[in-house]
């Protein structure tokens, strides 16, 4: 009676063993491979980043602005755009104390993006390229009409289009 039992040991052995280690060897080489191959891919996402910070004057403040309420350009002209704004400055907004922060020309700031805003049509701020292309736009405009303000960014921090 032993010896069958030794034998019966012995079946199971050589058949669900071995394959069971076979398996786990097999999903431990896959795990080691995808790990590696993520870990390389992650390295060379990283390298191909935007140019260092040095390259470009990084933001140092932020300078929020009321939200405008705009007519669109389309051709009906019942299109409307809701939009916030903030703006990220390379230059600090208030360096030197509060009577400091009235010099600021928001006024002159909020002229500018009106002009922009109403040129846009909807069809146009609705595709995703399109708001790129705005915030692009503005950046530009700003910099051109008042660069002493150093703008260096264009956040839309609210953004509703009506038809």
């Amino acid at each position: 009676m032993s010896k069958d039992r030794l034998s019966i040991k012995n079946d199971s052995d050589s058949g669900f063993g071995k394959t069971a280690t076979a398996f786990a060897a097999g999903l431990l080489a896959f795990a080691l491979l995808a790990g590696g191959a993520w870990f390389l891919t992650s390295k060379r996402r990283a390298g191909t980043g935007s140019p260092p910070a040095a390259a470009t004057p990084s933001v140092k403040e932020v300078m929020h602005l009321e939200s405008f309420v705009v007519n669109l350009a389309d051709p009906s002209g019942d299109c409307f755009l809701r939009v916030g704004v903030d703006l990220g400055l390379e230059r600090s907004i208030n360096p030197h104390g509060e009577k400091e922060a009235a010099a600021l020309p928001t006024a002159q700031v909020r002229d500018v993006i009106l002009r922009v805003l109403s040129t846009y049509n909807s069809d146009d701020l609705l595709a995703p390229e399109g708001k790129i292309k705005l915030k692009g736009e503005l950046v530009k405009s700003l910099q051109g009409t008042i660069p002493e303000l150093g703008v260096r960014e264009v956040y839309l921090t609210d953004f509703l289009v009506q038809r």
